[in-house]
């Protein structure tokens, strides 16, 4: 594969062998605490040849988790946590990006360590239902977040971004995609607030904005990212004036000087396009459901700086090697995807351990 996929790159502070990255992956295997464990730093190091790896949505509070079993970077069992992963991974010749996930109204309170009603803009419950210990339940309708709640959660992503530089990250990004809470801010159906979080355009990118501006002064701009994916309804997501919204909000986190922004291809290509006019940085870009030819093709035509690869990294450990010497890929199991053992997770060959006949 002769591209400028393998060339080498500076992500803000990090520098980078080539361009192809691991994209952030829920898989449900940290303690019922949300404290990573060893599995889970095997499960990053036998990544990392990966150009970096985001980790998987990471909640920077009680308030932000949604799914059992995920990762929390609040506590100091957390933080030591994940020590493990990223010396692991830096031991490994890697690089780790910590993604901080609220997930706002996509939780249940018997998901959480404090069993208490959800948050979100306004009281709007989502379609559907959560993953519980006692099977699948409805969504509860959220508490809407007062304007000294929204002043602690920004707080909250400080310090979690604070804390997964203590844990030895390499960098932070904020999810701001596929639903959650700071996307729930810039939909149109969950942000019904009329204050100076809700209504207007300006208004709705407000608290966005002042997560982001909030991490990069806590750790700095050149360490801090964020992940969009404009016009995607996951979650119960509606969005009007899509490209108007993403306009005004990558032109107000434009002048903070961020280390990238991690886009997710949602089918528009003119809105993707018009992104990577407006953004001055390095951009990231995830074409989900595409092969690696075509995701590469998108580097070839400097529509991006960095492919992100989700799937075929989770059945591909070594998927690195694999893409140089032209060596099939393994095909991912989706029955092992979320929560479970290391079936699935540690457990996916790679070229050195399969015999070789002859």
């Amino acid at each position: 594969m002769t591209t400028i996929l393998w060339n080498p790159f500076t992500l803000g502070d990090i520098r980078l062998d080539h361009r192809l990255a691991m994209a952030p992956m829920t898989r449900g295997r940290s303690t019922r605490k949300g404290v990573p464990t060893p599995m889970n730093a095997t499960y990053y190091a036998q990544r990392a040849s990966m150009a970096v790896i985001i980790s998987e949505g990471t909640q920077p509070s009680a308030d932000g988790q949604g799914y059992p079993l995920t990762p929390g970077i609040y506590s100091p069992e957390q933080i030591a946590g994940w020590r493990l992963v990223t010396d692991a991974v830096h031991e490994a010749g890697g690089r780790i990006i910590i993604q901080l996930m609220h997930v706002g109204r996509i939780s249940h309170p018997l998901n959480t360590p404090h069993g208490r009603q959800p948050v979100a803009p306004s009281k709007v419950k989502a379609a559907g239902t959560m993953f519980t210990s006692v099977g699948a339940l409805p969504f509860p309708i959220p508490r809407s977040l007062s304007l000294e709640d929204i002043t602690q959660t920004v707080r909250d992503h400080r310090q979690a971004a604070a804390a997964a530089i203590a844990a030895g990250a390499d960098g932070v990004e904020i999810h701001a995609a596929n639903g959650y809470l700071v996307h729930q801010f810039l939909s149109s159906n969950v942000n019904q607030r009329t204050d100076q979080y809700g209504g207007s355009i300006d208004n709705r990118i407000r608290f966005a904005v002042e997560v982001v501006s909030g991490v990069a002064e806590e750790i700095g701009a050149q360490r801090t990212g964020i992940i969009i994916s404009p016009g995607n309804p996951f979650n119960d997501i509606v969005e009007e004036n899509v490209g108007e919204l993403y306009t005004a909000l990558v032109r107000a986190l434009s002048p903070l000087g961020l280390a990238y922004l991690n886009l997710v291809h949602g089918g528009d290509e003119n809105l993707i396009h018009a992104i990577r006019g407006d953004w001055p940085g390095a951009l990231l870009l995830n074409r989900r459901g595409a092969d690696i030819e075509t995701r590469v093709r998108d580097l070839d035509d400097d529509l991006a700086d960095i492919i992100t690869v989700g799937t075929q990294t989770l059945a591909n450990p070594d998927l690195v090697t694999r893409l140089k010497v032209g060596a099939p890929l393994n095909e991912a199991d989706q029955a092992t995807f979320y929560g479970g053992d290391e079936r699935g997770y540690i457990d996916y060959p790679t070229l050195d351990s399969v015999p070789q006949n002859g």
